[in-house]
């Protein structure tokens, strides 16, 4: 099926027979982040060809989340960090769209194509794997004047932004405006906010070395902040105060408890009085579930969807779900469900694969359960902290871990991350704008960060299911 190709309006997915039946049990998985390709991969690897599978998803690529701060701070090209759909999941057939709606007593998946034209899917089996977008909080002036951090085209517009104050700061005709365009607060000290903190430090101190006209006595200034009493709180105390010393060492002005009150568009109000005079506001304070789940009528639990510990929803047999989008009890902390967290979501795929296999009887079900084997924080150049199977490591020896690390998860262009790695460390870094985007494109009030916004055209607004701001 090519839906950029199939005549307005509604129209359903071909079948194997005349009469619209199907030679084959259909799966349909909706959404291709970490748990979604999984399940994908999986299925494919096991069915062998007994079932068809589909692949709902707004992009032809799954996004390797956790060096999304690298394409910003220009040590990896965006392609690296992306993994061709159609190229690895040689099985599987990819259906670009992006969910509308689900039927679930018609048993089909309605979706609109990048084009703007509708499109159903049924299904025998529905894993809905569509993942998480930014965390809004009622502060004012956020929506309107911050950008978020989960996307590539929102890594591309910071790259982009970064690089503009830093230029526009060199030629400023005073020390104020030098002072507010080369400011950069950051807001949320998890894994991404404290990551993409200590890789932009890096990124600013280096472009201003480029500039031959830069003031003496400026520095590019990195705010951190965070309404927790350390960064990094969710995780072991050890790779908080191994990442904050990095921080702080490398000049970055870390600020715990504390967060902000207003934002406008020359800076921010902190909740403590002081006005920073800044034009970026980097949204990191987390997540929420993608609100395409709470539309969908059945029971969430603080947004995400309820499931079994076998990811099956409760009262219908033929749908599953994992990743961020569900709420998936952790039978190795009774009473509690997993984290949202990409560790999760990629075994939770693989244990969704199994389950609609077995479904299909294929095999047994089994229920979802593991113990995380620890975590690795990237802190730019050699630094880094990490835990592997609880063993507390920090410096260059956690900075060869956690590079070690992410090679062995990401499903594809290990050789291409591993030449990027080796050449940023050989070769001073391109400060160039590609002016691709402009931050109205990456609006933070949206369900859907992996797509820019484009211009409405006759069909509407299909960049994203919602949101706007005009930073600019």
């Amino acid at each position: 099926m090519t839906p950029s190709v199939s005549p307005p309006g509604p129209h359903p997915a071909p079948s194997g027979r005349p009469d619209g039946s199907r030679a084959l049990p259909r799966v349909v998985i909706v959404g291709a982040g970490f748990a979604g390709y999984q399940t994908a991969r999986h299925l494919s690897r096991s069915l062998r060809g007994r079932a068809e599978i589909v692949l709902l998803n707004p992009t032809d690529y799954f996004l390797y989340l956790p060096l999304l701060p690298q394409v910003t701070a220009g040590v990896l090209e965006p392609r690296r960090i992306t993994v061709s759909l159609p190229g690895t999941l040689r099985h599987v057939r990819l259906v670009l769209g992006q969910a509308d709606h689900v039927d679930l007593d018609g048993r089909a998946v309605h979706y609109t194509d990048p084009e703007g034209t509708e499109g159903t899917l049924t299904y025998d089996r529905l894993v809905l794997a569509v993942g998480s977008v930014s965390k809004l909080l009622p502060i004012p002036g956020v929506a309107e004047n911050a950008t978020g951090f989960r996307g590539l085209p929102e890594a591309l517009y910071l790259r982009d932004h970064i690089t503009r104050q830093i230029e526009l700061a060199s030629a400023a005709g005073n020390p104020a405006e030098c002072t507010s365009r080369c400011t950069f607060v950051v807001v949320g000290a998890g894994y991404t906010g404290t990551e993409l903190a200590a890789h932009g430090k890096m990124f600013t101190d280096a472009l201003v070395r480029k500039q031959p006209a830069w003031p003496a006595g400026v520095k590019p200034r990195w705010m951190l902040l965070d309404v927790a009493d350390r960064v990094l709180p969710g995780l072991d105390e050890s790779l908080s105060r191994t990442a904050d010393e990095v921080l702080r060492g490398r000049g970055v002005d870390v600020r715990t408890k504390t967060s902000v009150k207003e934002s406008k568009p020359d800076g921010v109000l902190l909740d403590d009085g002081e006005f920073v005079e800044t034009r970026s506001l980097i949204w990191c304070v987390g997540v929420r579930p993608d609100p395409f789940v709470s539309e969908l009528g059945l029971p969430v639990e603080r947004g995400r969807l309820v499931v079994t510990p076998q990811l099956g929803v409760p009262g219908h047999p033929d749908v599953f779900a994992c990743g961020d989008a569900a709420a998936v009890p952790d039978l190795t902390r009774p009473g509690e469900f997993t984290p949202m967290t990409a560790q999760h979501a990629a075994r939770q795929g693989k244990v969704a694969a199994r389950n609609v296999a077995a479904s299909l009887g294929l095999g047994e079900e089994v229920p979802y359960k593991h113990n995380d084997l620890g975590f690795a924080v990237d802190l730019g150049g050699v630094k880094a902290a990490a835990n592997p199977m609880g063993v507390k490591l920090s410096g260059a020896v956690a900075g060869a871990v956690t590079r070690g690390y992410h090679l062995a998860a990401m499903p594809g262009n290990r050789v291409r991350v591993a030449a990027d790695w080796l050449l940023d460390a050989a070769l001073p870094r391109q400060a160039v704008q590609l002016g691709l985007l402009r931050s109205w494109q990456v609006p933070l009030d949206t369900a859907s960060p992996e797509l820019a916004r484009i211009p409405a055209g006759p069909g509407g607004d299909h960049g994203t299911r919602g949101g706007g701001n005009s930073k600019e």
